[in-house]
């Protein structure tokens, strides 16, 4: 069988190009539209819920309002009052109760905020398959702190060949969504907050082992008391800071694996109870080195007023300034020609204020900026207090400071003292004569100055390059990261399936092909498979993406967009940034999409963008239709072959999106590596519009096979009528009740499936339906309740009234010796012989051909007593579909297919008539 493959080269690139743009010009254009829609929706919301509250029928009922809320157990928001008090209780535990008071009044219980709680999916095991990669959950306010230990890192990883995702911690769905892709994540000093500890245990459930990360001892409140810097703060702000420490101590304990910057902070963490401590200091990055490197090339001017620089950052650095503050003093009067700049937040003492002339401050700048300002200087200074604290902090001002060729005096804290060698490369000073002595020296011997900057550049390069860094810090934490994949030939094939539905909650025929096409290709030893599919409405999460198992298949779900958000059904840039993660995530060979309305078509452009190869199984006629089955508004069958957007645009008078959807939908099925068609009859829509014929190919949706022979049908019983199409019009619903209302007779039973009562509510009601036979009303069966479902059947009522894609529950109803009434044309009838295992019905919308054909059941109950389906050999199975399937994808991916006669007699069996 041949393949009609998208042509590649130079002039198809150049083509393909123009062809995507075209594409993404649709989508701005939908967009745009979507957006307009969404603000007039809300505009109108508002204006009836502002008139709706402002009236005076809605104040003089609200206390009704409320006493009926609360005897259902519920807040008039429509919250349950266990959910309120629980709400409340982690505010007041966060917040205290005055901070209570404030998110009260700010409406924090409303359920727009809180949605309703649904159970968290069972544990995933990290897929095999899946990328490592690394996700930093941070802290992004302190742009310093972010350099180091969040951008930095980046960089590191990078360097050995990590990806690394970022993302802000308040951003609770981003965080969520990342984890499900990542394999390793930092939380980058993150408080406890009743969020970051569900996305904690979120890693945890998604079997990340996380660490927490920090440069600073935040977290023992004992040892940050004694910090004398603290005790200059507003008493406020005091009390915040230390409220801080304790949410920063339980989530580094939460974790319970963590990241210092120094090895006395590693110590801290570990004396702390933390099992595990790994350190990686700060060190320098490309970005520092270049600008460095710039400043330095453009000449520091060397004068006779030389200029001691101090960069303080906040305000937490002023007790630390007294240490030398008093030095400072008698140095500046003892050299008249000395300056001193500081740089950033900083209480000037008194004492120091008669030099004001030659003191220069400066506010906080940029990182750029600020080093900047330091070259311009010829002396650095790093005082902190004899603490435990500061004992924990790098020594990031020595490192600046060297890479400028400036020298440094630092107090003799840990981090400095372990790198400076005092004399040759800085110097340490500890007392306020220290000081004064070490300045002294560098001031007066501008050659001093020079050497000792000279020798800490070279030794800072040296002992803090990136490279050194990422290879004996961040390496044997972390590992080498995945390898290139080998060729497709000495591997599995690894196939990533998308389909808007999966188990619990499978919807129709479309998802159970899905499932059991999954479950088939992951069960062989050549290929693995991923699932990309929506999760349910009204989760913690609903617009996050979550992984779970399913089957022992890895599962990424995504939310779907709102009922009324049209455009986004077929066009959703929230899906496919989702499923653009998941591509990096699971890295497939090829892409198998079953019914993907809802995530958009655009996730195949993706595809096509990154040169993937994407297979689509044409469920229906989504790709042609945009109400997916051919119907009109009042929900008949419209009857087009070839499509003609006039008369659709006639069905669909409000949509104005219907010219770039078509274009859309066009590029995505031109650009698939295969198009597969459950049936001949809608492969033929396909090829009346436009696809060609080399490029699609018919795969039979396989089914179940019985699990045992069917139950004897009781003797003289009334015959049983089964129907499982819910309550469309499409599906001819309203013809099976008005056949059913015109039989005079009422010896016979219907069977309604209610399709819709698994998803928790139900769609079919027949209490004013006026009929003297029974009527029986069950919940949709599971594909291990075929057998019983079919046992408690004779006949099984098909009458749609649209060329069905295929209609597998025919086939489920074939199988099991089950007579089946059925309309043609249609996939739903290709497999049944009229008059010899069903009766066909014309598909034009008369329900007399209907009640013809149950009269003639019911004229002659006892035919059915003995009935076996001759033709049932002739029904494709499960796993031939699966073989043929696998084929398929493997061409797609370029994979020749084995030599094995199975995998060739399947390719034989792929027809495209």
């Amino acid at each position: 069988m041949t393949f009609g493959m998208t042509e590649l080269g130079p002039a198809a690139a150049d083509r393909d190009g123009a062809v995507l743009l075209d594409s993404y010009r649709n989508s701005l254009r939908l967009q745009e539209m979507r957006i307009a829609a969404l603000q007039t929706a809300l505009e109108e919301r508002r204006t009836r819920v502002s008139g709706l509250e402002r009236s005076t029928s809605w104040r003089l009922t609200m206390p009704l309002r409320l006493a009926v809320a609360l005897a259902r157990g519920r807040l008039p928001n429509g919250l349950s009052v266990p959910a309120a008090a629980r709400r409340v209780r982690d505010i007041a535990a966060h917040d205290g109760v005055l901070g209570l008071g404030r998110r009260l009044a700010g409406r924090v219980l409303h359920p727009a905020r809180l949605p309703a709680a649904q159970p968290v999916p069972a544990a995933a095991a990290m897929p095999a398959m899946m990328r490592r990669s690394l996700l930093i959950v941070a802290e992004l306010s302190v742009p310093q702190c972010a350099k180091y230990r969040v951008w930095q890192k980046c960089s590191h990883l990078q360097r050995l060949g990590w990806p690394c995702r970022v993302v802000e911690w308040h951003e609770t769905q981003a965080v969520r969504s990342a984890l499900s892709c990542a394999t390793e994540v930092i939380f980058y000093r993150v408080p406890a907050t009743p969020e970051v500890l569900g996305l904690i245990g979120e890693a945890r459930r998604l079997g990340l082992r996380p660490f927490w990360e920090v440069d600073d001892l935040i977290f023992d409140e004992p040892l940050y008391r004694r910090n004398t810097n603290l005790a200059r703060l507003e008493p406020a702000l005091r009390e915040e800071l230390l409220s801080g420490v304790r949410l920063y101590r339980r989530a580094m304990l939460d974790c319970n694996r963590a990241i210092a910057s120094t090895p006395v902070l590693a110590q801290a963490m570990r004396e702390a109870g933390v099992a595990e401590v790994h350190c990686i200091e700060n060190a320098l990055d490309d970005e520092t080195i270049a600008t460095a490197a710039s400043l330095r090339a453009s000449g520091r001017q060397h004068t006779s007023s030389p200029m001691i620089v101090y960069g303080s950052g906040t305000r937490t650095h002023d007790a630390d300034f007294l240490l030398v503050a008093a030095a400072l003093g008698r140095l500046l009067a003892q050299h008249p020609r000395l300056r001193l700049r500081l740089v950033g937040e900083l209480a000037v003492p008194e004492s120091l204020r008669r030099y004001q002339s030659r003191i220069e401050e400066l506010p906080g700048t940029d990182y750029r900026g600020y080093l900047a300002l330091l070259c311009e200087g010829d002396i650095a200074i790093a005082p902190l207090e004899a603490t435990r604290f500061n004992d924990a902090k790098s020594n990031i001002k020595f490192q600046e400071a060297s890479l400028l060729g400036l020298p440094s005096v630092c107090s003799p804290r840990a981090a400095f003292a372990r790198v400076i060698e005092h004399g040759r490369n800085g110097m340490l000073a500890e007392t306020d004569r220290d000081w004064e002595q070490a300045l002294d020296a560098l001031i007066r011997d501008p050659d001093l100055r020079r050497r000792m900057g000279d020798a800490a550049l070279h030794d800072v390069s040296r002992q803090y390059a990136p490279t050194l860094v990422a290879q004996t810090q961040v390496l044997p934490l972390l590992g080498a990261p995945d390898p290139a994949l080998p060729a497709l030939s000495s591997r599995p094939l690894r196939v990533l399936v998308a389909n808007v539905f999966l188990w619990p909650r499978s919807f129709g025929g479309a998802t159970i092909v899905a499932e059991e096409m999954a479950r088939r290709l992951h069960a062989r030893d050549d290929t693995t498979v991923a699932i990309f599919t929506s999760h349910g409405e009204g989760a913690d999460y609903p617009d996050a993406l979550l992984r779970y198992d399913w089957d022992g298949i890895p599962v990424f779900a995504t939310g779907l967009p709102a009922p009324d958000d049209h455009v986004a059904s077929f066009d959703n840039p929230a899906a496919v940034a989702h499923f653009g993660a998941v591509l990096d995530a699971m890295r497939p060979d090829v892409v198998h999409v079953h019914s993907i309305q809802g995530f958009g078509a655009t996730i195949l452009r993706l595809c096509r963008e990154r040169g993937l190869p994407y297979v689509v199984t044409l469920h229906d006629a989504w790709f042609l239709c945009d109400r997916q089955f051919m119907v009109r508004g009042d929900g008949r069958y419209c009857f087009q072959t070839r499509i003609d957007l006039k008369i659709c645009q006639a069905c669909l008078p409000h949509a104005r999106h219907l010219e770039a959807r078509r274009a859309i939908m066009q590029q995505v099925l031109r650009d698939a590596g295969h198009l597969l068609s459950p049936s001949a009859s809608h492969r033929a829509l396909f090829l009346a519009n436009d696809v060609e014929p080399d490029r699609i190919s018919v795969n039979r949706n396989g089914l179940r096979a019985p699990d045992r022979p069917r139950a004897c049908r009781p003797r003289g019983c009334r015959p049983r009528f089964g129907f499982v199409g819910g309550n469309e019009r499409i599906k001819g619903f309203h013809l099976v009740r008005q056949a059913f209302e015109s039989l005079p007779d009422g010896e016979w039973e219907l069977v309604l499936v209610d399709n819709t009562r698994n998803l928790g509510f139900s769609s079919i009601d027949v209490e004013d339906w006026d009929v003297r036979g029974r009527i029986t009303i069950v919940a949709a069966y599971r594909q291990d309740g075929l057998d019983r479902f079919f046992d408690g059947i004779d006949v099984l009522l098909f009458p749609s009234q649209w060329k069905e894609s295929y209609g597998l529950t025919v086939r489920e109803a074939l199988a099991r010796d089950v007579w089946v009434i059925a309309t043609a044309p249609g996939g739903q009838s290709e497999d049944v012989v009229d008059g010899i295992n069903g009766r066909l019905i014309p598909l034009d919308g008369k329900v007399r051909h209907l009640t013809a054909a149950i009269e003639e059941i019911l004229g002659d109950p006892g035919r059915l007593d003995q009935y076996v389906n001759p033709h049932r050999g002739e029904l494709a199975d499960l796993a031939g579909q699966a073989a043929e399937l696998h084929a398929v994808l493997a061409r797609a991916a370029r994979l020749e297919p084995g030599a094995a006669a199975s995998t060739a007699a399947s390719l034989s069996r792929v027809s495209n008539t």
